[in-house]
């Protein structure tokens, strides 16, 4: 066993639960349609935590494991403890198969995103303090030079564990006696745990983007820091439009809504590099790890600009509660960090087997193809189902009537949906039989 195999078992997990979200995801949007359909074996207030609950863990899970897999490229120096990874490894496993299982008895506390019962939490904070010192103590001592990359793992890796000790205030008097108090903690804790994963995938892409192009200076250059400590900056502060309709302070909304603003800066660097992007891609494209880095820049675009109009407070007092807020967050987590962390695995395909790389891949460039195709309708439908509510609240219409309105958005949602986690499963399968054999083997 080596850093490369401790990665590996890693990617294959989060691999495993995304397949397994995306199953019950599936399930979940059938239910939209057929109310009736497993209600009484799996009903949607199991099938929505578990769907939840496992991307989340494919998206921390797919990070841990290339993050391990690069970390000692990336830091010249050799992993500090490998057996640190394995009993980290075998605690995720633990909390996986312990999460799953209180889901499917229908044993629920907690929160939202958090739905198991807290002691839980701090196993998970126990698993996420070894990774710390396996990261912390594999890095140079000194920040002086280090590429941006760093910085975005280490901020990844201290806010996870700050925001997920946060997210657990509610079980203090002071938090639960207070609705006003407890829901604006909460929400703050929730919208930057995601700025945090998206510190580990981001960084993760970094070094994906400095390997393939063979460019150095990208990552140490004032443009990639700059833009760096804005999305720290998003993190720290744009939760706040979440708690918009949450009677807290004034000046907590302003903030966020500047904040959330400055994400302008990012759609217009977007728009500024897309045709040298475009002029790469033609010379590039048929390379899958650029590829799907390719796709997760124009989901950024699209999801950036939904972003930035669900922030404007007018807007969001008709969006928020609709699945356009849905819609954002299937973007961001399909299309953006799912694309990215596959960019990430299939390049370290590439490494493990380039001839199968290269036989598999027109057979990889249609699962692609179709995941992105499948993902477009699927988001769409998902904002005309949240407009269609807007409206039909605005004309005070009884719940039942809505619903009954929407049907045809989601008949458009689950089956599109559907073909999102077929096209995921033509792509993940011979992923899964390259990493099992390398992980067998007897090479290091």
């Amino acid at each position: 066993m080596d850093h490369k195999k401790l990665g590996s078992l890693f990617i294959v997990l989060g691999l495993s639960s995304l397949l397994l979200g995306l199953f019950f995801g599936s399930i979940g949007g059938l239910q939209y349609i057929l109310p009736p359909f497993l209600k009484e074996q799996l009903s949607f207030q199991k099938t929505r935590p578990l769907h939840v609950y496992l991307v989340i863990n494919f998206i921390f899970s797919t990070a841990a494991g290339c993050i391990y897999y690069f970390l000692p490229t990336a830091s010249g120096k050799k992993l500090y403890s490998l057996k640190l990874g394995i009993i980290q490894f075998s605690i995720q496993v633990f909390i996986l198969l312990i999460i799953v299982s209180f889901f499917f008895a229908g044993k629920f506390s907690g929160r939202e995103y958090l739905e198991f019962p807290p002691w839980i939490s701090l196993i998970i904070l126990g698993s996420w303090i070894l990774f710390m010192i396996n990261f912390f103590k594999t890095i140079p001592l000194s920040f002086n030079h280090v590429p941006v990359y760093i910085w975005s793992w280490s901020t990844g890796l201290i806010f996870y564990f700050i925001t997920m000790t946060e997210a657990h205030l509610w079980l203090l008097p002071y938090f639960n006696n207070n609705i006003v108090r407890d829901l604006t903690v909460q929400w703050k804790a929730l919208g930057s745990m995601v700025g945090s994963w998206n510190m580990l995938v981001y960084g993760t892409s970094m070094f994906v983007m400095e390997s393939i192009s063979g460019d150095k200076k990208i990552n140490q250059s004032k443009t990639a820091f700059f833009f760096y400590f804005l999305g720290l900056t998003n993190l720290m502060f744009n939760w706040g439009h979440h708690t918009y309709i949450v009677p807290s302070s004034p000046i907590v909304k302003e903030v966020s809504f500047i904040i959330s603003m400055t994400e302008l800066l990012i759609l217009g660097k977007i728009i500024y590099n897309f045709r040298k992007s475009y002029i790469e891609a033609k010379l590039k494209f048929h390379h899958l790890p650029f590829r799907l880095l390719s796709f997760s820049d124009g989901w950024i675009f699209l999801n950036l600009l939904l972003a930035i109009t669900i922030s404007v407070p007018a807007i969001n007092l008709y969006t928020h509660g609709t699945h356009i807020t849905v819609a954002h967050a299937m973007g961001a987590t399909i299309g953006i960090n799912t694309m990215l962390l596959l960019g990430s695995v299939f390049f370290i395909l590439d490494e493990l087997n380039e001839s199968l790389m290269e036989k598999l891949k027109k057979y990889f460039g249609f699962s692609i193809v179709l995941l992105n195709i499948s993902l477009v309708i699927f988001w769409i439908s998902l904002i005309g189902s949240g407009i269609a509510k807007s409206v039909d609240m605005q004309q005070k219409n009884f719940f039942a009537v809505i619903m009954d309105h929407l049907q045809p958005y989601f008949r458009v949602f689950t089956f599109s949906g559907i073909a999102v986690m077929l096209a995921l499963f033509l792509t993940i399968i011979p992923i899964f039989k390259t990493f099992s054999k390398f992980i067998l083997s007897k090479e290091k």
